[in-house]
């Protein structure tokens, strides 16, 4: 079982930076690969980006590429999402989960998940 908390989400302005951070509970954290997904309002949710349990592999949606970096720290249980260079696209609810699997790019792929924070980015 492992349970995830988000923050440090926000209201920024286009251009800024901000950094999620989602802390898990659990001594399994490192075997599992973790993602953030987003959901803006009216939108299905979307894979933003993942990380492998050892934290040497990632992978990005194309969106974010180049703009965000996820990145974790077994030793704290804790996986971070680096947002950057921000725009008003990037506005939703952002949710980071927990995969057993690597490479997931689909919220059915991910057995747990947090209950999100919220990132808006205004014009």
């Amino acid at each position: 079982q492992v349970q995830l908390v988000e923050s440090g989400g926000g209201l920024v302005q286009a251009g800024a930076s901000l950094r999620l951070s989602c802390a898990a509970s659990g001594r399994t954290f490192s075997s599992y690969a973790m993602g953030w997904f987003r959901q803006a309002p009216g939108k299905e949710r979307e894979f933003v980006a993942t990380i492998k349990w050892s934290g040497g592999n990632t992978y990005y949606a194309d969106s974010v590429q180049g703009r965000f970096t996820i990145s974790r720290d077994n030793g704290k249980n804790t996986v971070y999402l680096q947002m950057t260079s921000l725009k008003p696209e990037d506005t939703a609810v952002y949710y980071c989960a927990a995969s057993q699997r690597w490479l997931g790019l689909r919220d059915s792929e991910y057995e747990y998940w947090g209950q999100g924070t919220q990132v808006t980015v205004s014009s």
